[in-house]
């Protein structure tokens, strides 16, 4: 991400008129940074631009740019702006995930994993305690070691698979699909998760839009998600 940033603040424009959206992608285009969106942010003189390697914030006239996130204050507490804008891109991806539902549900967390994680697999025998509690926990493929990788393949497997629920059952226990595919769902996947600043596994998502990095048990996830 540094790299990125240093050559962001290299390449930036040196005029001080307006940019227009169309400018703004061009450059960061340039830069190496595809799937560019650029829209208004909620700041004046600030435009948002999600990218394929995370959301980024650029003043109109294309001189500054801010890597991070932007929260709003109200009384009903703090809003991580940023977040909202993934989680409309995430609710695209729900027939495309991989579900444990809880019968009594009071919280739904999506969770980047990677079959070949040992916390993941952790996460994953405790699934009954989650969903106990509560917690309906969705799955999306995130491969650690990238798209050119067997792991890759094999989960483009298992989210294809006619019964993929039992086909992660099995690769989590260690019973990997012997059978690889090219990546094109994980792959989607892959590219949301470094959106929103995943960097390991397992990466849990919750409904407001935040990441909780790395695993906890059932009864620690429930109380993170109570407060």
């Amino acid at each position: 991400m540094k790299k990125i940033l240093t050559a962001l603040f290299i390449s930036v424009l040196s005029t001080t008129a307006m940019a227009s959206s169309d400018a703004i992608s061009e450059r960061f285009n340039k830069m190496g940074l595809k799937g560019v969106e650029v829209s208004d942010s909620p700041i004046k003189g600030i435009k948002t631009a999600v990218t394929d390697n995370g959301i980024f914030y650029i003043t109109e006239d294309a001189k500054y740019i801010l890597d991070g996130k932007i929260y709003e204050t109200s009384e009903r507490g703090i809003t991580d702006i940023s977040a909202k804008l993934l989680l409309d891109k995430l609710k695209g991806y729900q027939k495309e995930m991989i579900v444990y539902p809880a019968k009594n549900e009071k919280h739904v967390v999506t969770v980047f994993g990677d079959i070949s994680c040992h916390y993941c697999q952790v996460l994953h025998k405790q699934m009954k305690e989650y969903n106990e509690l509560g917690i309906t926990v969705r799955y999306l493929a995130f491969p650690r070691g990238g798209l050119d990788t067997n792991v890759a393949r094999q989960m483009e497997f298992v989210f294809r698979a006619k019964e993929p629920q039992f086909s992660l059952d099995e690769a989590m226990k260690g019973n990997l699909p012997q059978q690889l595919l090219e990546p094109k769902i994980v792959k989607k996947h892959y590219q949301l998760g470094l959106q929103f600043g995943v960097n390991g596994t397992p990466t849990i998502v919750t409904e407001k839009g935040e990441l909780i990095g790395g695993y906890l048990k059932p009864k620690d996830l429930l109380s993170a998600l109570s407060h």
